[in-house]
């Protein structure tokens, strides 16, 4: 069985034992929640959401956090003298899917 799941402004299909990196998410190493924005949950019996299916939920266990590379910004207007240089590196939550209810 999977699921679809929408977290952060993105999509992820899922599976139970999935250990996906998804946007930061609130909480400490080792709690357990869920999502409960599931769009779609397949397998003999799929069923499809308009936009969310109620009462379906997808339990996890939030595994730690990490940083990704650091991206330059860089900004110029030529001939202005105009330049300004800025770093950014997001932060992603690791979660390890624990279940899903349909």
């Amino acid at each position: 069985m999977y699921a679809v799941i929408e977290t952060g402004g993105k999509q992820y299909k899922v599976q139970e034992g999935d250990v996906i990196q998804v946007e930061r998410l609130k909480g400490e190493t080792g709690s357990t929640s869920t999502f409960d924005k599931v769009l779609a949950v397949g397998g003999d019996d799929p069923k499809f959401g308009a936009p969310f299916i109620e009462g379906a939920n997808v339990a996890y266990e939030l595994v730690g956090e990490s940083k990704a590379k650091k991206i330059i910004v860089f900004k110029m207007k030529r001939r202005k003298s105009y330049r300004r240089k800025q770093g950014h590196r997001q932060i992603y939550s690791t979660v390890k899917i624990t279940g899903i209810k349909a």
